[in-house]
């Protein structure tokens, strides 16, 4: 990172530039570089600076306007193929096809505009993570201030409970903690000082002389001098790349129908402008060359799939919500089903992220933690059961000195437990009450007398009090190696006793062991002392000649069922990539744990990422699991490398410094308790429980939608091509149009369209999730796709014209129209039961399974024979009287292609399952 050496002090001109290394430069050098003072500045001096330099705030993204969003509905080829037929419609005096050409353009349009109506507001939500007040030092006075009204060389005064305004470099720390979690991923508390830091790029999460706007104080108090504001912070950076990381590719589906729906668009012309030709040289009139041309496009085009895909999407978005997913962008549910690689965050997302202790090591017993967060779920166990009575002493002490130095509060909220104070500090509270502590007895029955607060200089914390018989004891709790140090007698359980150096060495081996499992170790100790005054209780005084009680080890766990759902990733065929703001070695062992990497894996830091070139993190992507220590800008390159290599990638996360990646995947996904307001509207979808199992199932999801897509759409065109091809062949031997443009409006909106919604709904194979994802590149229309349709539309062609030409030879033209349409009709309708799978034999897929279709095929056939019967339905259809007999004969030949087409699949699927398939 570049150094910045603009010094705005004299008149403090301009906000200095995000890179600079205000962390490694003395507070007396930041101040004077600032222009400013310990008193603060004078009121003048801030509104001049406020006038210059703009007010505290965010930016908004360029806002999309309802009317935009709307109009964006009408992008797709196929759309404005829809709209130019019925325009010619129109002009041509064919009004009822024009209407109803021009109407389902119009419902698609309101269905999608529906669902993504408020899809962005990522810059907006982050308005609501700053601090709408601030307490800063103005002409030597703390006073509160409206956080838009700071600026840099402000002296912000801090005390637990505060949002921090912008983003400031630390003058005075006491005892002062912040929790970053949303900004940088880690789960504990970040123990802040003055002092200067080393030269060089130090990461976000390791810059201890720095608070940042829209983090929290969680203890303390400190004084901090503001060094950047409005979108010079770290959080306006992170603003500044979700509006960057927005840009909009279109989806895998999209992208496959836009290009299918150009190649459609150039058959179609050629086949029209063929024809046109023909017909012209034939010295057909103008005017009926012109009809036969817009029925040949009617034809050609498949007027129900833009609606039939919305559709087919928003009953997926049903479905996910049923299984906690909250979809806010329709085409993001196929786009699931393409899913191959999921980059997830580890803080809350995999993990529970909260601090949970899971051993516990006092009197020469080693000790199991179970249950997971700050609830009282969760037992101590000892050999693999729950400890016995003669346990009950060395965890109860144990538990008094965990209770005894905790300033830390659980609370129950909408039945979930959350600590109120250092989350390190409501771990040890957890676990002290499942030792068998009793907090409140402790301060009724041992009043607190003196506190020394925790610094990272002596990595402790004492609290002093006083006991029943009037002694004062120190309960002390830190850092295992720097409290042995002080350490001179060891706590047996029985009683007390000096240590010896085997003592000494084997407590540094528990401590390592604990450590090497990715356990923070915390060590606990007390010491009595004489009854003295508060005065004289110095740490120096009171932090010696210890008694050592026990060791406590915590860490944020895996979610239970995030192991489980990794391993379907992994048959499924998903990489599952675990980026984290998070220290390495900590994410190794989590990732290991949860089988996204093996042993011999190692994690990239965010620091060698800084030295990496986008190419070098392209070409090492596929090889790296897990990255660690990263900040909101590395996650997004991450996202970027793997979509350069061809990958479709789901981010998942929870904080503010996900949004970023999660605005630029391909399909982003937030989680809804945990997941901050940033995230959640930069996300395409939500998972209510924050689970990450939920995603998988979600994925499920995606892959059965798109395999419905897939079956409607080949319906949808195996009926367009038998009708083009019919069309076809009677324009080439010179035969009359055998199908007007309404007979085709109603076999692609009514006959084919009804059917091809409920197979949108069809159950989802069980088995799609043993196959691999599908490639980007792969095309919707592939050999396994147009066999079969081109198949289709040659034998339901072939019936409909021999029936067509078998009724001009014994009948009028009309009749043989009304024979050709019916019989098309009922071969259209009876080939949905065939197409609901592509291995299977129509009779071996159960009707019950799919009744909805069976319905309304039944009524799509009764509408058919009526229109045969009723005058004003026929005159609308243009159709002649026909007999029940004839219609009932008509429906025999229609089985004909059904029958042909599961013969085939018979022969080609030499070897059937032979159980009914869902």
């Amino acid at each position: 990172m570049p150094e910045d050496d603009d010094h705005p002090h004299a008149g403090g001109d301009s906000t200095p530039r995000k890179g600079t290394m205000w962390y490694s430069r003395s507070a007396e050098e930041v101040l004077v570089q600032l222009g400013s003072a310990i008193t603060g500045l004078s009121v003048q001096e801030a509104a001049r600076r406020l006038a210059i330099n703009g007010p505290n705030e965010l930016k908004e993204g360029k806002r999309v306007s309802p009317l935009h969003l709307f109009f964006g509905q009408f992008k797709s080829l196929i759309v404005w193929i829809l709209i130019g037929a019925g325009a010619i419609s129109s002009l041509l005096g064919e009004v009822v096809d024009a209407i109803a050409i021009l109407a389902i353009v119009f419902l698609n349009a309101v269905i999608g505009f529906y669902q993504e109506f408020k899809a962005e507001q990522s810059i907006a939500a982050l308005k609501k993570m700053t601090a709408p007040q601030a307490k800063a030092r103005r002409d030597g006075n703390v006073t509160a201030i409206a956080a838009s009204g700071i600026v840099a060389g402000d002296i912000l005064a801090l005390e637990a409970g505060d949002l921090v305004a912008a983003d400031a470099r630390i003058l005075e720390a006491a005892s002062l903690k912040c929790i970053e979690s949303a900004l940088t991923g880690e789960s504990d508390a970040v123990t802040k000082q003055a002092k200067t830091l080393a030269q060089g790029d130090i990461p976000l999460g390791d810059r201890e002389n720095m608070v940042f706007m829209g983090t929290s104080v969680a203890a303390g108090t400190g004084q901090a001098v503001v060094v950047a504001t409005g979108m010079n912070s770290e959080l306006g950076r992170i603003a500044g790349l979700i509006e960057e990381a927005g840009a909009d590719e279109g989806t895998p589906l999209q992208q496959k129908l836009d290009s299918f729906g150009r190649i459609l668009v150039w058959a179609a012309l050629g086949i029209v402008a063929l024809l046109f030709g023909l017909g012209l040289l034939r010295g057909t009139k103008l005017l009926e060359l012109i009809m036969t041309s817009v029925s040949l496009a009617v034809a050609a085009v498949p007027e129900g799939l833009p609606a039939i895909v919305t559709v087919s999407l928003a009953l997926g978005v049903l479905r996910m919500s049923r299984r906690r997913a909250l979809v806010r962008r329709l085409p993001a549910v196929e786009t699931l089903g393409s899913t191959t690689v999921i980059c997830t965050d580890k803080t809350g997302t995999l993990t529970v992220g909260e601090m949970t202790v899971r051993a516990l090591s006092v009197a020469g017993r080693s000790y199991e933690v179970t249950g997971e967060g700050y609830g009282p779920g969760g037992e101590v166990r000892f050999g693999g059961r729950k400890s016995g009575a003669q346990h009950t002493a060395p965890l109860l002490d144990l538990a008094t000195v965990l209770l005894g130095c905790n300033n830390a509060h659980l609370v129950q909220e909408d039945g979930t437990w959350k600590v109120v104070g250092d989350p390190t500090e409501g771990a040890l509270l957890a676990v002290g009450l499942k030792a068998g502590g009793d907090r409140q007895r402790i301060d009724k029955e041992l009043p607190k007398h003196h506190e020394i607060p925790f610094d990272s200089d002596r990595k402790r914390s004492t609290v002093i009090r006083r006991m029943p018989d009037g002694k004062l004891r120190a309960f002390i709790n830190g850092a295992p190696d720097v409290l042995l140090l002080r350490c001179t007698n060891l706590y047996t359980g029985t009683g007390v006793r000096p240590m010896t150096d085997e003592d000494r060495g084997s407590l540094v081996a528990q401590n390592t062991a604990l450590a090497r499992q990715a356990l923070r170790v915390i060590g606990s100790a007390y010491r009595d002392l004489d009854d003295l005054p508060p005065a004289a209780l110095t740490a120096d005084a009171v932090e010696r000649d210890l008694v050592f009680v026990g060791l406590v080890g915590m860490y944020d766990p895996p979610r239970q069922e995030a192991k489980e759902a990794v391993t379907k990733c992994r048959a499924a065929g998903i990489r599952v990539v675990m980026i984290t703001g998070d220290h390495p070695h900590t994410a190794m062992a989590i990732a290991r744990e949860l089988g996204i990497a093996a042993d011999g894996d190692t994690a990239i830091a965010g620091v060698e990422l800084d030295t990496m070139s986008d190419d070098d993190l392209r070409q090492r992507a596929p090889g790296t699991a897990v990255y660690a220590r990263v900040t909101a800008e590395h996650k997004l390159r991450i996202v970027r490398a793997w979509k350069a290599n061809g990958a479709v990638v789901a981010m998942t996360g929870d904080g503010v410094n996900d949004a970023p990646a999660i605005k630029g995947a391909d399909i982003g996904i937030a989680m809804g308790i945990s997941g901050t307001e940033v995230t959640k509207q930069a996300s395409d979808m939500i998972i209510t429980d924050d689970n990450f199992a939920s995603i998988v199932a979600a994925v499920e999801e995606g892959r059965g939608i798109y395999d419905n897509i897939r079956k409607t759409l080949q319906y949808l065109l195996a009926g367009n091509t038998g009708e083009l091809l019919l069309m076809t062949i009677c324009v080439v031997v010179g035969l009359p149009s055998p199908l007007l443009p309404i007979h085709l409006l109603w076999i692609n909106l009514v006959t084919d369209g009804l059917p091809a919604l409920f197979l949108a709904a069809d159950p989802i194979d069980p088995d799609v999730m043993n196959r691999p994802p599908r490639r980007r590149s792969e095309r919707i229309t592939d050999r396994g796709f147009l066999g079969p349709m081109f198949l289709t539309g040659f034998l339901t062609a072939g019936v409909s014209f021999t029936v067509y030409l078998y009724g001009l030879k014994t009948g009028t033209e009309e009749m043989a129209r009304t024979q050709a349409f019916a019989v098309l009709v009922f071969a259209e309708l009876l080939r949905a039961f065939g197409v609901r799978s592509e291995t299977k034999p129509v009779w071996r897929i159960s009707l019950l399974t799919n009744f909805n279709l069976a319905i309304v095929v039944s009524i799509s056939f009764g509408l058919q024979v009526w229109s045969h019967h009723n005058v004003t339905l026929g005159r609308f259809l243009k159709t002649s009287f026909m007999s029940l007999g004839d219609c009932f004969l008509l429906l025999a030949v229609g089985v004909i292609p059904l029958l042909v087409l599961e013969t085939v699949k018979v022969v080609r699927h030499t070897r059937p399952q032979w159980r009914t398939e869902p």
